[in-house]
């Protein structure tokens, strides 16, 4: 059996099909993969009108690559993937509008609110330890609270 099987141009395009697709998922950006697409179809095309030239084969994985990268944009265009919550490592803008209770009072202004397993220092109306509290804002470490 040996190695021959290396120097057949479908082969190597099939092996650089797989390594594209392989390099989408360690580092994805959702843009090797259209090249992955038109590799495979380029191994595809070769294997059908062998022996193609290599000028030829080139073309064609350019050809595809441009087709495949338009219709990926299409697409993405009418169907976007839906976004993440862009809040999602911002702890403290995650806290505005939660409703949770006084660890204790605020007096003149200040006090501590109870967040999870922690608290925060609060600012707000004077209220009595235990009130129930809607955080509307965070600045600088501090919660801005009003009465839930």
């Amino acid at each position: 059996m040996g190695w021959d099987w290396l120097g057949d141009p479908g082969a190597a395009w099939l092996a650089a099909a797989l390594l594209l697709g392989i390099a989408e998922l360690a580092v994805p950006g959702v843009f090797l993969v259209f090249l992955a697409l038109a590799a495979a179809v380029t191994a595809a095309i070769s294997y059908a009108l062998a022996p193609l030239p290599l000028a030829a084969q080139l073309v064609c994985f350019a050809l595809w690559s441009v087709m495949a990268v338009i219709v990926g944009r299409r697409w993405y265009r009418d169907y976007p993937v839906g976004g993440g919550d862009e809040r999602l490592n911002d702890r403290a803008a995650r806290l505005v509008g939660e409703v949770t209770r006084l660890e204790s009072a605020i007096i003149d202004g200040r006090g501590r609110v109870a967040v999870g397993d922690g608290s925060w220092p609060a600012r707000g109306p004077d209220l009595p330890a235990n009130a129930r509290v809607r955080i509307v804002a965070v600045r600088d470490g501090v919660v801005s609270v009003e009465e839930a």
